[in-house]
């Protein structure tokens, strides 16, 4: 019998002989990780055997690259991936820690198996603490702090994180507190955002995390961006950086001028409602934005130029209220489906 599919999707491979990060389709099974140069591609670029692999995440040795893990084999190869946002990370880290789990127990791979290693647990219980804190009610509040000529926004303070671990009883007392929070930014869950904040991350201490006033965080996923000079050269942020993140992820785009195809990360704000796309493989520099207020997506089924490219199936359209038309494909038809709800909503309620 051929192995189940268990996950699919687009993630950032490192190459192993040029060291270039590039986009690729990859497909986990019950034995193996196989990854493609495109989806629609028969034979994989390569596939990386799951028997006595291990797998570590976060990985954070490639500095600004963040959401890396990295598969090594049993042969001692190392694979590394880039996910294009924290949720999608840990779905991929979770299912493949599974597989490996199951072959090593000599089990099939089930998704409601109620076996999982210690370190799964952990990673389970900081998802359920995060949501938690991200509560709009009764979570960790996001604030505008001012500091060093510089105004953060949804960020708050490593003295707020902590007092609100202890107030909901998830800590005892402030160094245990300070644990939790330390796992939460070790993670990925929560981002360090002054220069404070980034020193502790980095120190190599026991803890990473500050319980100072003067040390400011944000969430991973949310509308953070920073006014004035820093130290890292940050630039005034425009105003469609300020809206709350809605959804995000890669699908194929159509370029406007050669009409070829190519991987992009794509991230929907809300109010302004504008949607950005990146580069996966490169830094935090959009390369374009739809301002999406008055637009209409649709789903199509014909694209010009499509099939010279073998792009076909779950394509839908932007025409914005300048009548520009963007042409982007997912990777399933559910994934479409939830594209256009998300799109058609921010573009009805966004500025």
């Amino acid at each position: 019998m051929e192995p189940e599919e268990i996950r699919e999707g687009y993630l950032v491979k490192k190459g192993t002989v040029l060291n270039s990060w590039k986009a690729m389709w990859v497909v986990l099974s019950e034995d193996g990780v196989e990854f493609f140069k495109k989806k629609t591609d028969r034979s994989p670029k390569g596939m990386i055997p799951l028997k006595g692999a291990t797998l570590v995440s976060p990985y954070q040795d490639f500095g600004k690259r963040t959401l890396v893990f990295k598969l090594t084999t049993e042969k001692k190869q190392d694979h590394f991936f880039q996910a294009a946002y924290l949720e999608e990370r840990e779905f991929w880290v979770k299912d493949i820690k599974r597989a490996i789990t199951c072959l090593q127990g000599g089990k099939k791979f089930a998704r409601k198996s109620t076996r999982r290693s210690i370190r799964l647990a952990e990673t389970i219980n900081l998802t359920e603490l995060y949501t938690l804190m991200k509560d709009q009610d009764d979570g960790v509040k996001e604030l505008k702090l001012e500091q060093a000529n510089r105004i953060f926004n949804h960020c708050f303070t490593g003295v707020t994180v902590v007092d609100w671990l202890i107030s909901k009883e998830k800590a005892r007392n402030r160094p245990e507190a300070l644990m939790l929070a330390a796992g939460l930014l070790n993670e990925g869950f929560v981002q360090p955002a002054g220069d404070q904040a980034k020193d502790g991350a980095e120190s190599g201490e026991l803890t990473t995390f500050l319980d100072q006033t003067n040390a400011l965080y944000y969430f991973a996923d949310s509308g953070f961006f920073c006014e004035g000079y820093s130290s890292d050269e940050d630039v005034l942020v425009k105003e469609e950086f300020r809206g709350n993140i809605i959804k995000q992820g890669c699908l194929l785009k159509q370029g406007h001028r050669r009409k070829n195809w190519k991987v992009r990360k794509f991230i929907l704000r809300d109010d302004p409602a504008f949607v950005h796309y990146y580069d996966p493989t490169k830094g935090d520099d959009p390369l374009g934005s739809i301002h999406l207020r008055g637009s209409v997506v649709t789903a199509v089924e014909f694209v010009p130029d499509a099939k010279k490219y073998d792009v076909d199936g779950n394509l839908f359209e932007i025409i914005t209220s300048d009548e520009v038309h963007y042409f982007l494909q997912a990777a399933t038809s559910e994934e479409r489906k939830e594209w256009i709800k998300a799109i058609q909503a921010v573009s009805k309620s966004g500025k």
